[in-house]
């Protein structure tokens, strides 16, 4: 299964376009308490869910290892891993969003952090950014078509020691629907387009690609929330 980078450079460029300047608002008050419309209710509903059940797929001890949080937004992830003792590298491709976890994480009341987060912004991938052991990417792929998530997958567990947490927008009728009711908002206002994708096309691509290097395919859960439809699937050494 082949990608091409170019498609994936470009489509990275569409999403930080959008988080970071049409939608920063948006999301500020979406990952926040203040009261939100009966639909973004039930996306912020659902990204809890989503993020516990990630949560609970690391240890609760995590005090020794590193951790990618690979699309932080605005860094609830990375604080609960924080808060298990994990030395947690937070990347987001938005800068304001990453702006934003930074404030809140210096505005919140002491809470016995046991480790540390080093918030940066800029693409996921970077090789730069070291070895861990777990690497979490909650909804941060959901913009990519199958290829794409294979390779970026493939590229991460060549730096990751222990298990790979990640998202992906499952294909089913109701996301086929509210794919095409996007088309009809104003090009300005629109998100990046999710792409839907099977998983059994993803355990294909992904057993060519990366069980070779002793990858094997752990526990999957789907979480539908109203407007908020997402597959958890994890793979681990």
């Amino acid at each position: 299964m082949k990608t091409s980078n170019a498609n994936y450079i470009e489509r990275r460029s569409e999403i930080e376009h959008y988080f970071d300047r049409t939608a920063a608002q948006a999301w500020e008050r979406l990952t926040s308490n203040a009261p939100v419309g009966r639909i973004r209710a039930t996306v912020r509903a659902g990204r809890d869910q989503m993020r516990n059940t990630l949560l609970d797929w690391l240890p609760a001890d995590m005090r020794g290892l590193r951790l990618l949080d690979a699309g932080c937004g605005t860094g609830a992830l990375a604080v609960e891993a924080a808060q298990r003792g994990a030395e947690v590298v937070a990347i987001d491709l938005s800068p304001t969003l990453v702006q934003l976890a930074r404030e809140r994480l210096s505005q919140a009341p002491a809470s016995g952090q046991a480790g540390n987060i080093h918030f940066t912004s800029g693409d996921m991938l970077d090789e730069g950014l070291g070895q861990f052991d777990h690497v979490v990417a909650m909804d941060s792929l959901i913009h990519y078509d199958t290829a794409d998530i294979v390779a970026a997958l493939d590229r991460l567990s060549r730096r990751t020691r222990g298990s790979l947490l990640f998202t992906f927008a499952p294909r089913t009728p109701l996301l086929a629907v509210m794919h095409r009711m996007g088309r009809l908002f104003p090009r300005s206002e629109r998100s990046p387009a999710l792409t839907p994708v099977s998983q059994d096309h993803l355990r294909v691509g992904l057993q060519a690609r990366i069980a070779q290097g002793g990858w094997r395919e752990g526990r999957s859960r789907r979480v539908a929330s109203g407007f908020y439809t997402s597959q958890a699937w994890e793979w681990h050494r």
